[in-house]
Parts: structure tokens; sequence; C-alpha cells
């Protein structure tokens, strides 16, 4: 029987939050099943479901640096898709510059036909402050209301003719967005990693939730691959064990929380 799926990768649970909210609203308005595919943790990024072309999926992820994340690449682009897709983006209320447009042209490329699109606003990976608590009651309602809406789109008669999505964003899509300071010089944080404090107590939480698995269980304290600044094991450590020092890294995060004050609210494509 067609489903709504809602797929997503969401590390600190925000973007994970909102595609559920639409998902369960889409299959509600549809009268259909509501099935979710969290493709956070790495064993997960070794399949996909099957879908079907009655199906509809509700596709999300972060965005960093203004983009689709790189590290998820080499598993979206080998998707094998079917059916509607609803493109969505979660963004730390700066911009989501042409993360939206890419994920929309990604999930064409792996088969789906995306009919509407958005982007939503989460607390950023990097503070406590910038967006805090969103997706917030107000961000869920709106979900909802897209769920119902994009419903509404589909009923209206989906197929391979319709026009995919149009949404914001450039092609040739942007390089990705790089901090600077106030002299205009690049700060460059793709190798910065967390600093640990003597409180952790090696409960192993920050290896269960790194989506790199890039923190082995066996000793917290090490670093076997990479971090993309998610967030996860600094915001899910019940003892605050782990924070950055990098000067580069903490001006960044001042600037974004000192000029992004404004609340940004979601935008919706499509419908």
């Amino acid at each position: 029987m067609a489903c709504v799926y809602g797929m997503f990768f969401s590390a600190t649970g925000t973007t994970k939050k909102t595609v559920r909210a639409i998902g369960e609203a889409l299959a509600g308005e549809l009268q259909r099943s509501y099935r979710e595919y969290d493709f956070t943790l790495v064993p997960a990024r070794e399949g996909y479901p099957a879908f079907e072309e009655d199906d509809i999926t509700v596709f999300g992820t972060p965005v960093i640096a203004g983009r689709v994340p790189n590290v998820l690449l080499p598993y979206l682009k080998h998707i094998k898709g079917a059916g509607a897709a609803v493109p969505v983006v979660l963004y730390g209320n700066r911009d989501y510059d042409d993360a939206l447009i890419e994920l929309r042209d990604i999930l064409e490329a792996d088969g789906f036909h995306t009919i509407t699109a958005a982007a939503f606003i989460g607390e950023h990976s990097f503070s406590a402050e910038l967006a805090a608590g969103r997706p917030d009651s107000g961000d869920i309602q709106m979900a909802r209301s897209f769920g119902k809406q994009t419903a509404g789109r589909y009923q209206k008669g989906f197929g391979r003719d319709m026009e995919m999505v149009p949404v914001k964003g450039q092609i040739p899509y942007r390089y990705y967005y790089q901090p600077k300071d106030r002299y205009g010089n690049g700060i460059d944080i793709r190798k910065v990693k967390p600093k640990i404090r003597n409180t952790c107590d090696g409960c192993g939480i920050c290896a269960e939730v790194c989506p790199m698995g890039s923190i082995p269980k066996e000793n917290v304290r090490e670093y076997t691959g990479i971090c993309i600044k998610c967030g996860a094991c600094i915001k899910k450590c019940p003892k605050g064990a782990r924070y950055y020092e990098d000067a580069g890294y903490l001006y960044h995060k001042s600037e974004l929380e000192a000029m992004y004050t404004e609340r940004k609210e979601p935008e919706f494509f499509g419908v």
C-alpha cells in the first residue's frame, strides 16, 4: 500500500522533528500510513527503503555552509527513488543559500519527482542561543500546515509531466559558505574538533550519537575520523563535557550570534 516516508539526517533532532510534523500531516490528509527512515548514523547509510511509484517521501537534511552536507553526497546520490518527493532543509537562522535547490536536484537525479519544498529553521549546531529551541511550537504548526498543503497539491493530480518544484537558489551552486574575520580573512574550521573536560565520565553517549562514527566507544577522548561540527556530541552530553576552544571557531560562533538575531521564518515552495 502506498505510504508517506519521512527520510532524514538529523544529528541533534531538529530536522527529524520538522520532517515528522510534515510527514504525519501529509499522511493524515491522504489517509496513508507514515514510516520513517533515519540515515543519521553510519550503519543506516548502507541502505534505504524500496520506494514505490505511489509513495511520497519527505526528505530532510540540515544545511552546512549553505549547502547539503558534502559528507552525505556519496550516499544521497546512490539512492534509487520513485514517486513524489518533498525536499526540506533546516538551517540555523543565517541562510540556506543553495542547499534547497541542491537537494531538489539530487532527488530528481535519484528518480524522485519533487512537488513541493520548504526551508525551516532549527537551533544552530554551534550555539544554544542562535535560533534557540527551534523548531518551536510555531514552526511545528507551520510544518503541519505545509504537510496539508502538500497533500492538496498532490491530490490535484501527481504525474511525471508535472514541472519539478521551483525553489530559491542559484545554478551553478555557490561554493560552500566560508566565515571571515573582521578584516575579510577567511576562517578555516574544517579540521577543528571539540575538546573534552574532566567532567567526562566515559558514558559513551557521544560515540553513540556521532553521525560520522568518529568517536570510539572504548576511548571517547579520541577521534578516529572527521568532525562535521553537527553539535550532536556537545548538545547530547549529560555532563556538558565537550566544548570548542579554537579561536576561529569561537569568533565565528560569536559573530553568528550577534548578526542573526532576527527571527527567520520558514519558506514554502510549490504550494
